[in-house]
């Protein structure tokens, strides 16, 4: 564990040096994010955070490999096939930060990545459907077209939530502290081993996003822009692959006894949900309107609670409460076999969450409420004011000492003159 610690801190400390480098290249280069009609940020904001994090991950990488305990995360190729794909895609988001290069081309370019990765020695060896008695399938090159699809999928998703400081950095860093708890857990009961290439990948991710978080949170002086959130898409991939795609689950016994066969289903999904989530309702909401599924909108889950009356911090520190609460405890769960306690306080801070989600319309309705009860306050006394004002009452006519006298103005009956 003492070495994991080391490359994680290793990977963070690197990151922070390097981003403020990184942000002045950035300046000379104009590789800026200029404020649009979708963005929240409202001055123009330099990109490219994502090559200080890859700089991060390689000294880590690096470190790593001059560990003697670590050295067995190398015995096959796994760690340097993410070291290379994520140099690869970094090189892409980097043009893309810098000439914003077309959706398709930049699909084309992640599938190729994908594609080198899958090539180098990650990629799903076994897959265990739940179902049907049909048990664990040996996916043999199915698992090719599979990999690649996972890692497009979370490589996008990745992207879909950069949409608010600090936002896309701290959930990748939950989510990798989540997946390493789970790859050390596995070599701990038996099924591997502590010094693996999916613990190293998240210890190292873990610490690249944490380096770079105080740079990027509100407000954000330099963001990660694509070179930065597919990396990180890319490695969360890789390391949900090699743990949970590489394991006959049916060889499980202990290691999670309410759901052991269906983890490696789960765990990925638990732990990335609010990604997935997010970009599973982008493309249907996209494609309803007729719209590519990569055109740009004002209507993610961020820019929800931002409508809702969160303030930007605010918003932020909910979606990570949110990460956290899903991949630590669907990782609690497995670990400890889904214990009652476990479920009672998961399940009350799901309560909490949805409550603090729902403040700000609550606050809403009893403030409208509250000024509405004012208004009507104040409409009755001032219709009580202006019953009781002295000109409000009419005054009864004053009859003369000879009787009522003819107005000036009315003619004499008896044609008399005046």
């Amino acid at each position: 564990m003492r070495e994991y610690v080391v490359v994680c801190l290793t990977a963070a400390l690197v990151t922070y040096l390097t981003t403020p480098v990184v942000r002045m290249l950035a300046m000379r280069l104009k590789v800026v994010s200029a404020v649009r009609a979708r963005d929240v940020h409202v001055i123009p904001t330099p990109r490219g955070g994502g090559v200080a994090m890859y700089a991060g991950v390689a000294a880590a990488v690096l470190v790593a490999s001059k560990l003697p305990a670590l050295q067995r995360t190398f015995d096959d190729s796994q760690t340097y096939a993410v070291l290379v794909a994520g140099g690869l895609i970094c090189l892409l988001g980097v043009l893309d930060d810098r000439f914003e290069i077309d959706a398709l081309t930049k699909l084309t370019g992640q599938i190729a990545c994908a594609g080198v990765m899958v090539l180098l020695g990650v990629q799903f060896l076994y897959v265990f459907l739940p179902f049907g008695n049909i048990g664990t399938l040996i996916l043999g090159d199915t698992g090719v077209p599979l990999t690649i699809l996972t890692t497009v999928l979370v490589v996008n998703a990745l992207n879909f939530i950069d949409g608010l400081d600090g936002l896309a950095a701290g959930v990748s860093a939950i989510s990798a502290i989540a997946l390493f708890a789970y790859s050390y857990n596995l070599g701990l009961v038996g099924y591997g081993d502590t010094a693996s290439a999916p613990a190293l990948i998240t210890a190292v991710l873990a610490g690249a996003c944490l380096g770079f978080l105080p740079h990027n949170f509100s407000p954000a002086r330099i963001f990660m822009g694509d070179s930065g959130s597919m990396l990180v898409g890319l490695m969360l991939s890789a390391a949900a692959v090699s743990a949970t795609g590489r394991v006959d689950t049916q060889s499980f016994d202990s290691a999670a006894s309410i759901l052991p066969l269906a983890l490696p289903l789960l765990i990925p999904l638990a732990v990335l949900f609010i990604p997935f989530t997010d970009l599973v309702l982008a493309v249907v909401r996209r494609t309803r309107k007729g719209q590519s599924p990569f055109s740009p909108d004002k209507m993610h889950l961020h820019h929800r609670l931002l409508s809702i009356g969160h303030s930007h911090r605010r918003a932020v520190l909910i979606m990570y409460f949110w990460a956290a609460l899903l991949s630590f405890g669907a990782v609690a769960l497995s670990i400890t076999g889904g214990r009652v306690e476990l479920l009672v306080v998961v399940g009350t801070l799901l309560v909490v969450g949805v409550v603090v989600v729902l403040s700000p319309r609550a606050r809403r309705a009893e403030r409208t409420a509250a000024s509405v009860a004012a208004s009507e306050a104040r409409v009755a006394r001032a219709g009580r004011w202006w019953r009781r004002r002295p000109g409000s009452r009419q005054r009864p006519a004053v009859p003369s000492r000879g009787g009522t006298s003819p107005s000036p103005r009315t003619p004499d009956p008896t044609g008399a003159p005046r």
